[in-house]
C-alpha cells in the first residue's frame, strides 16, 4: 500500500490575507481608471462646488474658526468621501463575493480561511482609502485648502473614518441573502443624511436640539471632528482622542460581527 502525501501547505494568518490583497491588486491595476472618480475625484468636485462656488459667499467668522469656508470644509469632505467609499465597497462587492461571483467560496476552498478573506478585504480597503485621501489632499493643495502640515494626519483620519464604516457594512453584507435591496435604502436614508448633517458643511450646533443626538451617533461626525482637529484646530486634544476612540470602537465592534458572519457563511 502506498502512502499519499499532501501537497498542500499551511498559509499563515497574514500571508493568507495578503494573498487576497494581491488578488485585489491584480484586478485594480487593470481597471484603476474606472475607479478614479470614486477614488479621490468625487470629493474634489464637492470641494470645488461648495468651497469655491458656494464658499465664495461665506465670510470667515466664528463659525468657521476664522478660516475661509474652503479651508473649513476641506478636511470634512475628505472624511465624508472616505465614509461613502467605505460603504460602497463593503456592500455590493462583499455580497458579490458570497452570492454572484462567489470568489469567497473559491478562495476558502484553498488553505485560505474566511477570517483571512475578511482580513484581506480590510487591508485592501485601508489601502484604497489612503490612496483616495492622498489624491484628494494633493489636488486640494492647489485650491489653497490646507493651512499647514496637518494634512498628513487628515489623510489618516479619513482612513480611520472609512474603516469604522467598512466593518459594520461588511457584517451586514455577509448576512444579506437577497439581492441587496437594503443597500439602496442605506445609501439614501443613512449615508446621504449622514453626509449632510454630521458637521460636514456646518456645525451640528445649528441643528435642532431634538435631533442633534443623531449626529453624535454618526461615525462621520466623529471623523469630521477628528479631521478638523488634526488639521485646522478648534477641537481640544482630549476631544480628538475621544473621537478617535469612538471610531476604533465602531471598527472593533464591526470587525467582531463581520468576522463571525464570514465564518458562519463560508464554513459548511
Amino acid at each position: 500500500m502506498t502512502t499519499v502525501e499532501s501537497t498542500g501547505r499551511v498559509v499563515g494568518k497574514w500571508q493568507g490575507a495578503w494573498l487576497r490583497v494581491e488578488g485585489h491588486w491584480t484586478w485594480y491595476r487593470r481597471h484603476w481608471l474606472s475607479t478614479l472618480y470614486s477614488t479621490g475625484l468625487q470629493p474634489v468636485l464637492f470641494l470645488a462646488a461648495m468651497g469655491l462656488g458656494f464658499g465664495s459667499q461665506v465670510r470667515p467668522g466664528a463659525v468657521t474658526g476664522g478660516l475661509s469656508y474652503l479651508q473649513y470644509i476641506a478636511p470634512a469632505l475628505l472624511a465624508a468621501g472616505a465614509a461613502q467609499q467605505a460603504v460602497g465597497e463593503s456592500s455590493y462587492p462583499v455580497l458579490s463575493g458570497f452570492k454572484w461571483q462567489k470568489d469567497y467560496l473559491a478562495v476558502t476552498a484553498t488553505p485560505v480561511s474566511p477570517g483571512q478573506v475578511f482580513g484581506g478585504h480590510l487591508i485592501w480597503s485601508a489601502l484604497r482609502l489612503t490612496l483616495a485621501g492622498v489624491i484628494y489632499a494633493f489636488v486640494a493643495l492647489f485650491f489653497g485648502a490646507w493651512t499647514g502640515p496637518g494634512v498628513l494626519l487628515v489623510i489618516l483620519a479619513g482612513t480611520v473614518t472609512g474603516l469604522a464604516c467598512t466593518t459594520p457594512m461588511a457584517a451586514l453584507a455577509a448576512r444579506t441573502f437577497d439581492e441587496g435591496q437594503r443597500f439602496g435604502l442605506i445609501f439614501r436614508f443613512v449615508v446621504m443624511p449622514m453626509t449632510l448633517f454630521s458637521g460636514t458643511f456646518f456645525p451640528i450646533s445649528q441643528l435642532p436640539g431634538a435631533i442633534r443626538w443623531l449626529a453624535w451617533l454618526s461615525p462621520l461626525w466623529h471623523g469630521t471632528q477628528l479631521a478638523r482637529g488634526v488639521s485646522v484646530g478648534g477641537v481640544g486634544g482630549w476631544a480628538v482622542l475621544g473621537h478617535f476612540a469612538v471610531l476604533v470602537a465602531l471598527f472593533a465592534a464591526g470587525w467582531a460581527a463581520a468576522h463571525r458572519a464570514f465564518y458562519r457563511r463560508l464554513v459548511v
